[in-house]
C-alpha cells in the first residue's frame, strides 16, 4: 500500500515539504471538501453581494457594499505587488522571489479592484467579517501561490517550461478578458433600463449559464496552476472549483426565483454549458 501511494506522490506535481507541507495540503484538501456544501447552503454561504444579510444590522457593524469588496481584493493586491518589488528593495525579509505566476496574481486581483472602484454598480451593506475573512484568504492563497513559485520558474532552454508558460499564460488571458466581458454584460444590465431592480442577464454565455464570469474566472486560475505546476497551487483551483460552484448554484437559484420562464429558463446551468 505505501509503495504505491508512493508511486503515486511521484508522478504528481512536487507539494511543499515537511511537515508543514502536509499540514497546508490537508487544509487545502478539506477547503475543497466543503467550500460547495457551505455555498450552496444559505445559512452557511459567504454573505456579501446579493446575499448579504446586513439589513437591520447595526451600522458599525457594517460596511458600504464597495468598500466591503475592495477589502476582499485589495489585501492579496497589496501581497502580490510586495513579492514582486519588495525582494529588491528588502533583500534580508525573506519573501519569495518574483515569479510569473505573482505577476498574475497581481493582474487577476488589481484587475478585481479597478473593477470595484469604477466598473459595478453598489447599493446596500455587508457585514465586516464576511470581507475580512475572504480577504485574509485570498491574501494567503495569493503568498501561497508564490512561495509555490519561488525559484520554480525560470526562463531557459527547457522546452518543456516553456510550454507550460505558453499555455498558462494563454488560458491566464483567456479567463481575465471573459471575465471582464462578462463583468461588463452585468454592470449595464440597470444602466439600460434606467431601474434599481435585479434584471436577468444576457449576452455572452449567460444564454446558457448563470455565472460565465466564475467559468472564465477558473480558467484564469488554470492557467496560473499550469505555470507553477505545483500541487498546492492546482489544490488552489480545486478549492476554488469548489467554492464557485457552490456559489454558482446558489446564483442560478437565485435567478429563478427571481424572474419568469421567459426571462430565466429552468434548464438553463449553473457555470459549464450544457454540463453543470
Amino acid at each position: 500500500m505505501s509503495t504505491a501511494l508512493a508511486n503515486i506522490a511521484s508522478k504528481l506535481p512536487p507539494q511543499f515539504p515537511s511537515n508543514i507541507g502536509l499540514g497546508i495540503t490537508a487544509l487545502q484538501l478539506f477547503v475543497t471538501a466543503t467550500s460547495y456544501s457551505t455555498e450552496t447552503n444559505p445559512e452557511t454561504r459567504a454573505k456579501y453581494s446579493k446575499f448579504s444579510q446586513a439589513n437591520g444590522k447595526d451600522p458599525s457593524a457594517t460596511w458600504p457594499s464597495r468598500f466591503a469588496m475592495m477589502v476582499i481584493y485589495t489585501p492579496a493586491l497589496l501581497v502580490a505587488l510586495a513579492i514582486l518589488l519588495a525582494p529588491h528593495a528588502l533583500p534580508e525579509a525573506g519573501l519569495p522571489s518574483p515569479s510569473l505566476a505573482a505577476a498574475m496574481c497581481a493582474i487577476h486581483f488589481g484587475k478585481r479592484c479597478l473593477e470595484v472602484m469604477f466598473l459595478h454598480k453598489y447599493s446596500g451593506r455587508t457585514d465586516c467579517a464576511t470581507p475580512s475573512m475572504i480577504g485574509v484568504y485570498y491574501a494567503l492563497t495569493t503568498l501561497l501561490i508564490s512561495f509555490a513559485n519561488d525559484a520554480s520558474i525560470r526562463f531557459d532552454n527547457d522546452g518543456r517550461t516553456h510550454a507550460k508558460i505558453m499555455v498558462g499564460s494563454t488560458l491566464f488571458t483567456v479567463g481575465l478578458l471573459g471575465n471582464f466581458y462578462h463583468h461588463y454584460l452585468l454592470a449595464n444590465l440597470r444602466n439600460a433600463i434606467k431601474t434599481t431592480k435585479y434584471v436577468a442577464p444576457t449576452g455572452g454565455l449567460f444564454e446558457f449559464v448563470a455565472t460565465p464570469h466564475y467559468l472564465f474566472e477558473l480558467i484564469g486560475w488554470i492557467g496560473v496552476a499550469i505555470v507553477s505546476h505545483q500541487l498546492n497551487v492546482y489544490l488552489v483551483v480545486t478549492s476554488m472549483m469548489s467554492y464557485l460552484g457552490g456559489r454558482s448554484v446558489a446564483q442560478n437559484e437565485f435567478n429563478r426565483r427571481t424572474f419568469n420562464e421567459k426571462d430565466w429558463p429552468r434548464d438553463r446551468k449553473n457555470i459549464v454549458p450544457f454540463i453543470f
